[in-house]
């Protein structure tokens, strides 16, 4: 007879683990449904029965000690150590694939995302919105458990509640276990056997909400703002997603942006620009004081502090700048033809001359806007 050892190939102080391991390997290459041939039939049978002796203690020792290590271990019937060993291997390589807990019903809803336009004005020191949102909401009548009033889900007959089932398979490496939701209960563990009518199982409706919403000072165009929780509803209960609300600010006809500061145009009348005037115009919010200096120019800036936008995050806000037209009469009465021509007699000295070329009056005001400190 073959030495044990030998057909396994491993040393006569082999530990336990190391005997395992060598049956495992030769198992792989010798079995019958790998390998047919009636050598390795043969051959599988010597690795298996040498495992049966050295795999068991008391076994081994009498071998050890000179016995024939023959009828021990449960011989070959059904080939027993193959399936104590061999097939537990086999299932734990499939792995239960797929398997594990059964699925939640309840899940997280969707974000949402939802476009609004607001005013210039509401801009400046910040705004409240109350908006209609059609999203989905908790079922009222069955709040969302899914079912209907004074029932509940019951364990799936098929999975028994694991929500996946086995199914044994047979491969060229022998009978292989493998796991598949379960198509009853789709995952679940459980089914509805008196769903929730308002909703059809679904423990969540369609439906439209007024949700309110902070507009901070000095947002703009594009930005958005995230209500954690005010989102979707979520399938059975589970919790809302976020909404998210992005802003469009409305084109104003008199007022324009440039960061935290609003931009805006005068027209002052021409006498008015020579002699200078107090003026107070309606703004965004509220009566604005306008200081017009005596000699100002076309294009020049006037700035009044802290009458722009509020500033994001921060405290303050910023100016208001505002670019000066004059506005030169286009027809005069036969008194105010006088007076301009004893205006223009005392300054002949000034006559017309040429200067650097410019891009238009509103060039100039860019200019101005942009570099005026």
């Amino acid at each position: 007879m073959a030495d044990h050892y030998e057909v396994l190939g491993v040393s006569r102080d082999a530990s336990p683990e190391e005997i395992k391991k060598a049956y495992r390997r030769l198992a792989r290459e010798l079995h019958p449904d790998v390998n047919p041939s009636a050598e390795a039939s043969e051959q599988f049978k010597l690795v298996t029965h040498a495992y049966d002796v050295l795999s068991d203690p008391e076994s081994r020792q009498d071998y050890d000690l000179g016995g024939s290590g023959s009828g021990l271990g449960g011989g070959f019937g059904g080939f027993g150590g193959f399936g104590d060993v061999f097939q537990s291997f086999f299932n734990a390589a499939a792995g239960n694939a797929g398997g594990g807990r059964p699925r939640s019903r309840a899940e997280r809803g969707q974000d949402a995302l939802l476009r609004v336009e607001i005013r210039l004005e509401d801009v400046i020191a910040g705004t409240k919105r109350d908006i209609e949102v059609a999203t989905a909401v908790t079922c009222e009548t069955c709040g969302g458990s899914c079912t209907q009033p004074g029932t509940s889900p019951v364990t799936c007959d098929i999975c028994h509640g694991t929500g996946h089932v086995q199914r044994q398979m047979r491969s060229l490496l022998g009978t292989v276990m493998t796991s598949a939701p379960c198509g009853t209960c789709r995952g679940y563990g459980t089914v509805l056997p008196y769903p929730c009518t308002s909703c059809l199982g679904e423990g969540r409706v369609r439906a439209t909400k007024t949700v309110s919403v902070n507009v901070p000072a000095g947002i703009e165009t594009g930005m958005r703002i995230q209500l954690a929780g005010q989102g979707e509803a979520g399938p059975a209960g589970g919790p809302n997603g976020d909404l998210y609300i992005e802003v469009n600010v409305a084109h104003d006809d008199v007022f324009s942006r440039d960061g935290d500061d609003l931009l805006a145009t005068i027209e002052v009348e021409m006498v008015d620009a020579i002699l200078g005037r107090a003026a107070t115009l309606d703004g965004l919010d509220g009566a604005v004081p306008i200081d017009i200096r005596a000699g100002v120019q076309s294009g020049d800036a006037i700035v009044v502090k802290g009458r722009g936008v509020g500033r994001l995050r921060t405290a303050g806000r910023g100016d208001l700048r505002v670019a000066v037209q004059v506005i030169t009469p286009e027809r005069l009465g036969a008194k105010e033809q006088a007076l301009i021509e004893q205006l223009r007699a005392i300054r002949a000295d000034a006559p017309p001359r040429f200067m650097q070329f410019k891009q238009g009056l509103f060039a100039r005001l860019r200019d101005r806007f942009h570099g005026f400190v």
